[in-house]
C-alpha cells in the first residue's frame, strides 16, 4: 500500500505543481482555446514511451499492450470508441479527468469535490449494472480470446519491428508537440510551464516503475469503489484490490502538499462548473473510463507508453466527443 501511496503523491504533485487539474484549462482545451493540457500530457507521453520502453527492454518491467474493450455491439473496440466519447464528453462537462479529479479535490478547488461525487456515482453504476450487462454480452469475445487473435500494439498491427514503431511514433508526437508549442506558444498559471510538468509527470511514471513495477493509471478507483459498496450490500464477492483507491488518496495528499507549500498554487480562476453539471460529468468520467478500460493517464500516457492500439483509439475517441460536446455547449 505503501507504494500505492508514494507513486500517487509524486503524480498529483506533479499534476499541482504544472496546474493542468484547473477546470478553465481543461474546458478550454477541449475547445481548443487553450493548449497547456494537450503540451504536458504530450510531454508525459513522450518521456514516459522512452522511459518504459527501456525498462522493457531491460527486463525490469513485463507488460503486455492494453487489451481491447469490448461490449459485444458492433467490434472488438467497440468499448474503447464508446467509451472514450464519454469521457472527452466528461471533460468537457466537468472540467477534470478521472486522475485531475484528485487533485482538484487536494488544492480545494470546490467543482471537484461535486465531480469526484458524480464519478462515485458513475462507478456504482458501472459495477452494479453496466459491467454485468455488457461483460455478458461480450462473452464470446472476451479479453482472452480477443489477446489471442487480435493484435494488441500497433508494431504487431502494422508487421513492422517494435524499435522502428516506436521511433516513428515518439517522432510524430514529438513533431506534432513542437508545432503546438511553436504555433500556441502555451503557457501555464501554475508554478512550473507546461513541458516541465510533463517531464514532472514522467517522473512520477518512473516512481511508480520503480516502486510498483506498474504503471500509473487512476479510474479504476471508481470501480474499485462500487465493487465494496456492491459487495457491503450482498450484491457481490469482496474486492480482491484497493490499490488504485490507495493510488488515487496519495494524489490527493501530493496535491495538498503542493498547495500548502506555495500559496501560488492555490490561486484558482473562478471557474463556471455548478455542481449539477461537475456531477454529470463525474459520472460520465467514471463510467465512459472504465467502458474503454482506461482513462487519460491509463491509456494517455501509460498505455500509448505500451503502444497499445486500444489507447491510441480511446484518446482519439476522447477529444472528438470532448470537442463535439465543447462546441455544442458553446
Amino acid at each position: 500500500m505503501l507504494e500505492q501511496l508514494v507513486s500517487g503523491a509524486a503524480f498529483g504533485a506533479a499534476l499541482a505543481a504544472t496546474a493542468i487539474h484547473q477546470p478553465d484549462i481543461i474546458v478550454a482545451q477541449m475547445s481548443f482555446r487553450n493548449w497547456h493540457m494537450v503540451t504536458t500530457f504530450l510531454t508525459a507521453s513522450v518521456t514516459s514511451t522512452l522511459l518504459v520502453n527501456i525498462f522493457q527492454h531491460l527486463g525490469f518491467l513485463h507488460l503486455r499492450p492494453r487489451n481491447y474493450s469490448t461490449l459485444g455491439l458492433f467490434g472488438p473496440l467497440d468499448g474503447n470508441i464508446i467509451g472514450g466519447l464519454l469521457l472527452g464528453s466528461g471533460l468537457a462537462i466537468s472540467g477534470s479527468c478521472p486522475g485531475t479529479v484528485f487533485v482538484q479535490v487536494g488544492g480545494g478547488i470546490r467543482s471537484g469535490f461535486y465531480t469526484l461525487g458524480g464519478a462515485i456515482l458513475g462507478g456504482l453504476l458501472w459495477s452494479g449494472f453496466l459491467r454485468p450487462t455488457f461483460h455478458g454480452r461480450a462473452r464470446p469475445t472476451n479479453e482472452a480470446t480477443v489477446a489471442k487473435s487480435e493484435p494488441l500494439s500497433l508494431d504487431e498491427q502494422i508487421g513492422v519491428g517494435r524499435t522502428v514503431t516506436l521511433i516513428a511514433v515518439e517522432t510524430l508526437l514529438s513533431t506534432i508537440l513542437a508545432a503546438i508549442i511553436y504555433l500556441a506558444s502555451p503557457a501555464s498559471d501554475g508554478l512550473v510551464g507546461p513541458m516541465t510538468g510533463g517531464f514532472l509527470v514522467a517522473g512520477a511514471q518512473l516512481v511508480s516503475i520503480i516502486t510498483r513495477k506498474s504503471l500509473l493509471g487512476t479510474s479504476s478507483s471508481f470501480e474499485e469503489v462500487g465493487d465494496y459498496v456492491m459487495w457491503a450490500i450482498g450484491r457481490g464477492v469482496r474486492p480482491k484490490s484497493y490499490n488504485t483507491i490507495a493510488l488515487t488518496a496519495g494524489m490527493v495528499v501530493g496535491a495538498l502538499l503542493v498547495s500548502l507549500a506555495s500559496p501560488s498554487a492555490r490561486v484558482v480562476p473562478e471557474t463556471a462548473i455548478q455542481p449539477t453539471r461537475a456531477v454529470l460529468g463525474g459520472s460520465l468520467l467514471a463510467v465512459g473510463s472504465r467502458m474503454a478500460g482506461g482513462c487519460t493517464s491509463g491509456h494517455g500516457i501509460s498505455g500509448i507508453s505500451l503502444l497499445s492500439i486500444s489507447s491510441f483509439i480511446t484518446v482519439a475517441a476522447m477529444f472528438v466527443g470532448g470537442a463535439g460536446v465543447a462546441a455544442v455547449m458553446g
